[in-house]
Formats: structure tokens, sequence, C-alpha cells
């Protein structure tokens, strides 16, 4: 698909975004997928992507046409540290962690005899497999169609577009996707259909103040508001309810929490209703590099390193049902995390020309690389059940106490 009819096609599905406050205790009642289809519109006017479109908790985009210069860093630091000695480039140096990566580049994913008998009396056999069409760090399934993983596998593939990714797998309409867990993980404990599979990347969103600004800390952020972009009760909701809480700050008391569209947070910083916004990367950088922005928090700093942003998400139905099909459809999905893993450069000028990154080549390598493609399925476990117990203590899961329970139903994995 090419990079100008993909932003239309995300133009048509944008709606008007919530703008009232509440309760996580609320956000959680909403219906399936609501939280991620909270949309706003931002084309530029080449018509090219400028944002987060649809608000469905994907990465934002870059802003094609804008050249920014990218001086990689051999070194990690942690944002604070980072934009506080000017070497911002070092919070996309990745942190080293053993056993975090899937190594399945050079897999042979050709079904072996056995797994062929076993497909064919599975009830999927024979029907192609719905990837959901997704763009930036989210584009794992759709690369795999792309590069050929899927045909590789014994199946035959076809994407999906929709604006839910959670409501698609729900309602079985797409079989598998990557997606963030603060966007699954508590309409699972709800009841929608869906599990994960598998771990797909770290990283990819922060949170920027103003480079003049005085807030230099989450500390100094107390008392402040502070955008969550895609909505109360979304990923960037959550995402950002997480960063605080590892600073000891409560989320739910010491700053309020309230919803600020992507492409009007600096114009709101600017005018004093925020203090802060949860952004991705890739649509900041440019504007951090400008002096307009910095950032004083991340998923990318290192205690948060061993933990899965995303993850690869299936019906949880079609798993049970079709176990053999469901293994294969992992390993398409992991070889092809596992190709962008090791090749960021071709990988990203990939990306670049289908139109599902947008924005500056050599800023895309830089972070596409520090996003660490492909989990391991123990790292991904374990980075799951540390988020389920914070997220059942902060109450954004209140359907649940148990993280067991959590667990069981939020976590199948495949290989």
């Amino acid at each position: 698909m090419h990079k100008k009819t993909t932003a239309l096609l995300l133009a048509l599905m944008a709606s008007l975004s919530l703008t009232a406050c509440g309760t996580p205790e609320q956000a959680e009642t909403t219906a399936a997928g609501a939280a991620e289809e909270q949309t706003t519109a931002a084309l530029e006017e080449d018509g090219q992507l400028a944002g987060d479109l649809n608000n469905d908790g994907q990465i934002e985009m870059g802003q094609d046409g804008v050249e920014v210069e990218v001086n990689v860093s051999d070194v990690h630091m942690d944002a604070e540290e980072a934009s506080a000695s000017g070497n911002w480039e070092a919070l996309f140096t990745p942190v080293e962690i053993e056993g975090r990566a899937i190594d399945m580049a050079d897999f042979d994913l050709t079904p072996t005899e056995e797994e062929k008998a076993a497909m064919e009396a599975e009830p999927a056999y024979g029907q192609p497999v719905l990837y959901y069409m997704s763009d930036g760090c989210t584009a794992g399934p759709t690369v795999a169609d792309d590069q050929g993983f899927y045909e590789e596998a014994g199946l035959t593939a076809e994407g999906f577009k929709g604006t839910s990714y959670t409501e698609a797998l729900g309602t079985q309409q797409a079989t598998v996707a990557v997606g963030h867990i603060a966007t699954m993980l508590v309409p699972i404990t709800n009841g929608v259909d869906l599990t994960f599979v598998g771990g797909a990347h770290i990283g990819c969103k922060s949170l920027y103040v103003l480079a003049d600004s005085e807030y230099n800390s989450t500390e100094d952020l107390k008392g402040t508001k502070i955008s969550v972009p895609n909505g109360i009760g979304a990923s960037d909701y959550n995402i950002t309810c997480l960063l605080l809480d590892a600073d000891g700050i409560n989320p739910q008391t010491d700053v309020e929490l309230t919803q600020v569209s992507s492409d009007a947070c600096v114009a709101a910083m600017e005018r004093g209703e925020i203090s802060a916004a949860l952004l991705s990367d890739t649509f900041a950088y440019s504007m951090m590099k400008d002096g307009k922005l910095k950032c004083i928090r991340s998923l990318l700093d290192e205690d948060f390193a061993d933990e899965n942003c995303c993850v690869v998400a299936m019906n949880r139905t079609f798993v049970q049902e079709n176990p053999v099909h469901a293994k294969k459809i992992v390993q398409a999905v992991q070889k092809a995390h596992s190709w962008m893993r090791e090749n960021p450069e071709d990988a990203t000028t990939l990306l670049l020309e289908r139109g599902w990154n947008g924005g500056d080549y050599e800023m895309n390598v830089m972070i596409n690389n520090s996003l660490q493609f492909g989990l391991d399925q123990e790292f991904t476990g374990t980075s799951l059940r540390d988020i389920a117990e914070r997220y059942i203590r902060l109450g954004l899961i209140t359907s649940m106490d148990d993280v067991d329970e959590v667990m069981e139903l939020a976590w199948t994995p495949v290989l």
C-alpha cells in the first residue's frame, strides 16, 4: 500500500476525540475497542502523515519532508540525563539485556509432516490468516506478509484494516495483530476474546515537556495536568500511569491526567494548560531537535528496557481451536520481527517505501533499532506478569484482583 493511500484511509477513519476525564473504573467498563477509537485527524497540506491519525495506540509517525540531524550515540542514557546533557540520541542506544531477543531470522518455517497433518485437522485449515494491517512499530504482521513468511509457513494471508485491533481480534475480523499491552490488557479482563501469544518490542513512547520549562523530572510534574493524547483509560493513560508510578508518583492523586490530542499538545503547553504529554518518539523528535521539547521520562529508560511495550495478540478462541495454525502464524510474525531487528536499515527502507513509517530516514533507523523487535517468550511472560500486578495495584484493572487469573486469560505462549 502506498503512503498516500495509507494516509487517506486513516484519515477517513478519524472521528472526534473524548475530552472529558473519568476514573479508571469508568474507563475499564468502556466497550471493547472504544478506547482505541478516540480519534484525531492530522494531515499536512501534502496529504502525508503527521501523527497518530486515529489514536489507536500505534506509534505516531514522524513528519514527512522534515529532515533532522541525527547524532547516533554509542552509550545509553536515560531520558532525563540525555536531555540535560544535550546528548539526546543516547536514549535510543539499546540497553543490552541477555535473553531479551527471540532469534528466528534463519528459522525454517516450512511445516513438518506432523504439523501439516495437524493443520489439516484444525477448523482454520484452508482459510487465510487475517492479519491486522498496522504501521510503525506494530507492522510486524504486515511485514511478515510482505516478506513471504506466511507462505513459507504453509499459510495464505490477507490484510484487514479497521479502527481497533482490539475489536477486530475480539470479533475474529482479524486473526493476529501487534499492539500495546496498555491497549488490550484491560479489555481482556473484561471478557474480550483475545490473548497475547508473543512479545513484539519495547519502548516507543515518552513524556515530553517544553524545552524551556521548569519541568526537569517527573517529580516536577506533581500538581500539574499531563496530556494522555488517546484518552482516559486508553493506552497513553495506562503507560503514563506506569511511568509516574515507577517514580513514586500517584497518577490518580499527584497529577491530573487529561486528553489533548498529539497535534495540539505543544500549543497547550505553551498556553500553560498542561505541563507535559506522552508522545511517540518519532513524532516528537524533530521538535526536540528544534529546541521546542525535551524528554524527562521514557519507556526506553533502563528500568523499562526489560519490559514489553507491545505484544503479538490473537483471538483466544482461534488459538484454542487451532493450536498448530497459531504456532505457525506466530513463527511467521516473529521471523519478521527478527529480520526487522537484525536489519534496521533495510526494514526502515521497507517501512518508508510502503508508507508504514513517516519522517526522516536516519531518525527512523535509530528509533527502530532501539525498539528491539522480537522478544523472547520467557522474557515476555515475566514482563507481562509484572505489568498485570501493577495494573491491579493502580486500579487500572478492577474486574480481577488475582494476577494468576489475569495471566491465564492474557498469556497463551504458543512457541
